[in-house]
């Protein structure tokens, strides 16, 4: 995504002052403070764990389905998160907005990277779970990397749409948290794919398509184990680049709509 001036000297020491604030103001008057970051994860894969795979037993077929579950569990924390702040950053700076003027983009930006930071610390637990789990890191984790900065562009630019739209329209944040409940169902996060295909081969190659989905069954494949199914395994052809260009449409639509609509974001909030 285009931004202008976003990289300038002034601009860095904007966005890291206000990635240190969003941290403290998030963890502010907690006995835990940053543990939090960790334990709300963590907390929720135990639910899932104890529900999904020890009483419903959906995960018995999966290789080290413990941190194939966590892993997912993690990304989709992120995910969340990077959208929700971002959704939410441009009214909540309102004050320094209508006093400074600088680049908008900075304010989501500094709260999809508090996010990103949150989940670099949460991949760390994850590979400490996969060394308890017996799970063998192979050289292909390193494609790791590129599937991160993937899933982040993706997020930022939903979070650049999200943040304009709600400066106009407050009831987005609500209509987002339904979707994004919805989703996370419709994610195979808690259950394996490999239940989808058994029942509904094609809805599995829709499910596929969701860059989201897609991203999280390749991490899990470079990651956990080999044996994940992948979007390649179930879509061929030219399907398969739909993930990338939904991304891609994604930027441009949301880089185009933030960029006309920033003037107006101090008159409006």
């Amino acid at each position: 995504m285009k931004l202008p001036n976003i990289f300038s000297r002034r601009n860095r020491i904007l966005l890291r002052e206000l990635i240190v604030t969003d941290f403290k103001l998030r963890y502010q008057g907690s006995v835990l403070g940053y543990a939090w970051s960790i334990l709300k994860p963590l907390f929720l894969f135990v639910i899932l764990y104890i529900i999904f795979e020890k009483f419903l037993k959906l995960g018995r077929d999966i290789e080290h389905f413990p941190v194939y579950l966590l892993l997912g569990v993690v990304l989709w924390q992120f995910f969340t998160e990077s959208t929700i702040q971002g959704l939410q950053s441009i009214v909540n700076r309102g004050e320094l907005i209508r006093k400074v003027n600088f680049p908008k983009a900075i304010i989501v930006m500094s709260g999809t990277v508090s996010a990103l930071i949150n989940l670099v610390i949460n991949l760390f637990v994850v590979l400490i779970f996969c060394a308890i789990n017996g799970v063998v890191i192979r050289p292909e984790a390193i494609l790791a990397l590129p599937l991160i900065a993937e899933l982040y562009i993706f997020a930022l630019a939903i979070a650049f749409f999200l943040a304009s739209i709600n400066v106009k329209f407050r009831d987005i944040g609500y209509l987002w948290e339904i979707f994004l409940q919805a989703a996370f169902y419709a994610t195979p996060i808690i259950y394996p794919i490999q239940m989808v295909i058994a029942e509904a081969p094609e809805a599995a190659k829709w499910l596929l398509l969701n860059p989201v989905t897609q991203i999280i069954q390749d991490l899990r494949q470079v990651l956990v184990t080999p044996e994940t199914i992948q979007l390649y395994d179930l879509v061929h052809g030219w399907k398969v680049a739909i993930p990338f260009m939904i991304i891609i449409a994604t930027v441009l639509l949301a880089s185009w709509y933030f960029k006309r609509n920033q003037k107006y974001f101090a008159e409006q909030i």
